[in-house]
């Protein structure tokens, strides 16, 4: 039998913005792909229009932009089986469904809602409705009514939908290529509506019409869409057609591991679960996304591949490249994967180590500019060399490094109680006279003369480096503070001793 060539989908329903746990299955899908020569598209699922919001699809596309997930066939930059879009295919669904009317696999129901809740209400007692085997057989539907009234409700317009007739009393089995041999029997599968009244297909019919029409070799999703594969599997065996395998992958959990990870579990424990903003359209709310928090793409498409995946080795840092080089679904597990909000960050951590200092001045003259400050870029890079190791996200370097840019306006109260003492001034003001004496400022002559200056002295360290750190940046943070002096000129440092010794002493 001749090999299938690879061809792989993502495909989202744009009803809000996008989960990482969507991202994460996009790049698997991804990875999959381009480990075997494949093709990746992506499909917008947009049947349900009742959930559809405006502007999701561009935001997805906006957020797979952003990550370096770049899709072989799109609605945006089509395709041989375009277009991608369900709604743009609107047209061609209902005739599946008939051919399945046609050859005994599905059926008409004309129930209305009435008679459905009636249907429910009855049944509550002896447990949860299910329009199946049993169910039918009480229906309106075109196997409980003539062939002729039947048509006469067609011809009429009578609102109706098209149900899959599930057989009784049969097992549904396929193999998953993550959790192995799948079986479910027909008794806990209901007859799926597979087109509305409103001359929409659902999810179930479309998605799997679309994936036979665009040849998908292979359906990787998430696994809340596992009890639905069963279903699926009959739809495949009654239209006739080759069935792609299936690999459903393990769910994103909260940081304990109780339960599906989600929006509120970010609002209530302070990181996003979105790759890029989204606002709320119904209330005005901002959900906050990776991007504006300060992640690098890079560096949370790595932490979203660890999150079910691992390749077997110590490595943890590894370029698109190097994971399309390594990656097998033989290696994604089963279980359900914690989200570690901490593990996020040390990735981010990670790859801004691995930035040069102009590569990370690009960040900084960005926040600058936003503040309205204007500094050389060399300047610049020289402070963010400084700084990069103490950042884990974008912002820490403006956190880690503004006082390089303008004076503290204040000073930490902590750190003056404890490291101020009545002999700071005058050791200071000596200080600022030794440094105007110095032949130049550099880092290593500013550090040899305060030693020098301290042991003549008699003094620790910490009784002269603490207030001037607490004169110069306002607090005890920041590198090394001779590295800071250096950078800052000596005109600079005797402004700021100078004004830390008129205004410490009197808070």
């Amino acid at each position: 039998m001749e090999k299938r060539h690879i061809r792989v989908r993502f495909a989202p329903s744009p009803t809000g913005p996008l989960h990482i746990g969507g991202v994460r299955t996009a790049l698997y899908n991804f990875l999959f792909a381009r480990k075997h020569g494949g093709t990746c598209i992506l499909r917008i699922e947009d049947t349900d229009q009742n959930r559809f919001v405006p502007g999701a699809e561009a935001y997805i596309a906006e957020s797979f932009k952003w990550c370096g997930i770049a899709f072989d066939e799109s609605p945006e930059k089509g395709g041989p089986f375009a277009p991608y879009r369900q709604s743009d295919r609107k047209t061609l669904y209902r005739d599946y469904a008939e051919s399945l009317v046609e050859k005994g696999f599905a059926y008409y129901a004309f129930d209305s809602e009435e008679e459905l809740e009636k249907a429910r209400q009855d049944l509550s007692v002896k447990g949860t409705f299910q329009y199946d085997g049993a169910t039918r057989k009480r229906m309106k539907n075109s196997l409980t009514i003539p062939p002729s009234e039947v048509q006469e409700l067609l011809d009429s317009g009578k609102d109706h939908v098209i149900r899959l007739k599930i057989q009784e009393n049969e097992e549904v089995r396929f193999h998953d290529l993550i959790r192995g041999e799948v079986v479910v029997h027909t008794a806990n599968l209901d007859d799926k509506v597979l087109f509305k009244s409103d001359g929409w297909p659902t999810y179930h019919l479309a998605n799997v019409v679309d994936d036979h029409l665009m040849e998908i070799s292979h359906v990787i999703r998430g696994e809340e869409w596992l009890p639905s594969a069963p279903l699926h599997v009959l739809l495949y065996r009654a239209f006739g057609w080759e069935m792609p395998e299936f690999a459903h992958l393990p769910l994103l959990l909260k940081p304990d591991g109780n339960g599906k990870l989600s929006k509120r579990d970010g609002d209530k424990l302070g990181f996003p679960v979105f790759p890029l903003q989204w606002k709320d359209q119904a209330t005005g709310e901002l959900s906050c996304g990776y991007r504006e928090s300060g992640y690098l793409p890079e560096a949370f498409i790595n932490m979203l591949a660890f999150l079910g995946w691992n390749p077997g080795t110590t490595q943890e840092l590894f370029s698109m490249d190097e994971m399309i080089q390594v990656f097998s679904l033989e290696h994604v597990g089963k279980s359900g994967s914690r989200f570690d909000p901490a593990k996020a960050r040390w990735f981010n951590h990670q790859y801004m180590l691995r930035k040069n200092p102009a590569e990370l001045a690009v960040f900084l003259q960005k926040e600058l500019t936003a503040r309205s400050l204007s500094f050389p870029d060399k300047y610049v890079e020289s402070v963010s060399a400084l700084i990069h190791d103490r950042a884990e996200l974008i912002p820490d370097l403006w956190k880690q490094s503004w006082f390089f840019f303008k004076p503290p306006e204040s000073y930490d109260e902590e750190t003056v109680k404890k490291k101020w003492k009545p002999e700071t001034p005058a050791l200071l003001t000596d200080l600022v006279n030794l440094y105007r004496s110095l032949p130049d400022f550099s880092a290593h002559t500013v550090e040899a003369a305060t030693k020098e200056f301290l042991v003549a002295l008699n003094l620790g360290m910490g009784q002269i480096m603490n207030p001037l750190r607490l004169c110069v940046v306002g607090s005890g943070m920041g590198p090394g503070m001779f590295d800071i002096a250096a950078l800052l000129g000596i005109e600079e440092i005797i402004r700021r001793i100078e004004k830390g010794i008129q205004t410490i002493k009197s808070i």
